[in-house]
């Protein structure tokens, strides 16, 4: 029976072939949404390692208190781009949730990340998620639930208002076009809470200053942050 299913799969496979999210070859049987060669290449930082990685020293000074780390080194033109062009941009929600995986499997190595409570994506505004059909942060927090068995909540952190892309904006440009744009909703819950942050990547990190220090202000008791890559 086992050899009948197998060659059953084969089959589809050869009918219907799933390619590698980072490098477009066929996957073999046994590999989801990234090859093995490529998951073996990609550029993980190890920042989860240190605490004073890029990604914290980043953000000093500008919330207080956090630890923060991403995976993978992002650069244009790389496998990093394709995946999160993948995930962002032709609804391939199962690389968030790998990715995710992958993620939450680095965050077990840390004590930095071993006592989170709740974790919360970045949030889109409703009518961003409501085009694209999904947010792809969301889908990344999910997979590190289910490597880390903790609960991602979308009811907390609320974009409250729309803005206009950050793609070609400068620094301060970035911080201020993210005033006022996040608020956090039944903050009883939240109250002495360690809130792992989740977002795909960072650049200049004003998206996750914005809102981190919403859930800061909210009374959780440690922030934590953590995304897929950092664009260097």
């Amino acid at each position: 029976m086992f050899t009948i299913n197998r060659l059953a799969l084969d089959v589809v496979a050869l009918l219907f072939p799933e390619l590698c999210n980072a490098c477009g070859t066929h996957l073999y049987y046994g590999e989801k949404e990234i090859c093995i060669k490529c998951l073996r290449d990609l550029p993980f930082t190890d920042f989860h390692l240190h605490e004073e990685n890029r990604v914290a020293k980043q953000l000093w000074g500008r919330l207080p208190n956090t630890n923060a780390m991403a995976m993978l080194y992002f650069r244009k033109g790389t496998k990093v781009q394709n995946l999160m062009h993948s995930l962002k941009y032709k609804g391939k929600t199962a690389v968030g949730v790998k990715l995710g995986n992958l993620l939450g499997d680095k965050l077990q190595l840390s004590n930095d990340y071993k006592d989170i409570d709740l974790i919360i994506p970045v949030p889109l505004h409703y009518s961003k998620e409501r085009l694209r059909g999904y947010n792809q942060s969301k889908t990344i927090a999910d997979g590190i639930a289910e490597t880390l068995s903790k609960t991602v909540s979308i009811k907390h952190l609320i974009r409250s208002k729309s803005t206009e892309t950050q793609t070609k904006k400068t620094r301060y440009t970035r911080y201020e076009n993210m005033q006022s744009v996040f608020d956090v909703k039944h903050t009883e819950d939240l109250q002495n809470l360690h809130v792992l942050l989740v977002d795909d990547v960072i650049t200049t990190g004003a998206t996750l200053e914005a809102c981190g220090n919403a859930l800061l202000n909210s009374g959780i008791k440690k922030l934590s942050i953590a995304a897929v890559a950092f664009a260097e």
